[in-house]
């Protein structure tokens, strides 16, 4: 299928657009933005503007990068990488609500759901299939794990691991289990999971230890289980906590 530019939208020379795409009207594409096949932009949203950090320079050569499929709806904002030569980059078959806004360097993973107002500051890195509620704010360099969910409004400064649901300020307040049966987990890798986030979570002593010796152990197989505890590894911003203790191993 043809790709359609609408009246009234721009797309500036040295963007490059796939097959099927959708420029609706007053939309805007800029230079160094490469959209995959089937990516539609609705009006008011503009992809690759200049990141808003004070030290960028505009005349450093940048971009963003769309996976295929992933819808971008009114006034989103999308701004380019800081440094040279890369790209802020939004994944496949995501979905990004109206007003929200994805600052420079962030890389948001595959089949993402984005909702209305959300803010990423730059750097932040997003799991595939995380749901982020509307209104939600995010810290600069924190990382959300694959399949979390976080509630609208929350306001999170620390690093947020899989599989977990997330509200408030940096509190969880146990696992994703909805999500984690709709995305095929069994019933054991559910029963490991749910195991594992008490070790970590209500085990005295330094997160991270506790999670690498969990790890380290060779009780838990699962993969999403050895994902979820070598998330703990990385990161510079800390971790969310549960909201009480108790309250967190109920819900999980």
């Amino acid at each position: 299928m043809p790709t359609v530019i609408h009246p009234t939208a721009i797309i500036e020379p040295g963007a490059e657009l796939g097959a099927d795409c959708q420029v609706h009207p007053y939309a805007i594409v800029k230079k160094g933005s490469i959209l995959g096949d089937r990516v539609a932009v609705h009006p008011f949203a503009v992809v690759g503007g200049d990141s808003q950090d004070l030290k960028f320079d505009p005349a450093v050569p940048s971009g963003v990068k769309v996976g295929s499929g992933t819808t971008i709806r009114e006034s989103v904002t999308i701004n380019r990488s800081t440094v040279e030569g890369s790209c802020t980059e939004v994944g496949s078959d995501c979905l990004l609500m109206a007003c929200c806004h994805v600052a420079h360097d962030c890389v948001v993973g595959n089949r993402v759901v984005i909702a209305n107002a959300v803010l990423l500051a730059g750097h932040v890195h997003v799991g595939d299939q995380a749901i982020l509620g509307g209104g939600a704010m995010f810290h600069q360099f924190l990382r959300i794990g694959r399949g979390t969910m976080v509630g609208g409004g929350s306001r999170c400064t620390v690093d947020i691991p899989p599989f977990v649901m997330a509200t408030e300020r940096d509190e969880v307040i146990g696992l994703n289990l909805i999500g984690l049966r709709r995305q095929g987990h069994s019933a054991e890798a559910i029963r490991e999971l749910k195991e594992a986030f008490r070790e970590v979570y209500f085990t005295a002593g330094n997160i991270r230890e506790v999670a690498a010796g969990a790890l380290a152990g060779g009780k838990f197989k699962e993969a999403a289980t050895r994902r979820f505890l070598e998330f703990f590894e990385g990161g510079t911003r800390g971790f969310s906590r549960p909201r009480r203790q108790g309250e967190a191993g109920g819900e999980a």
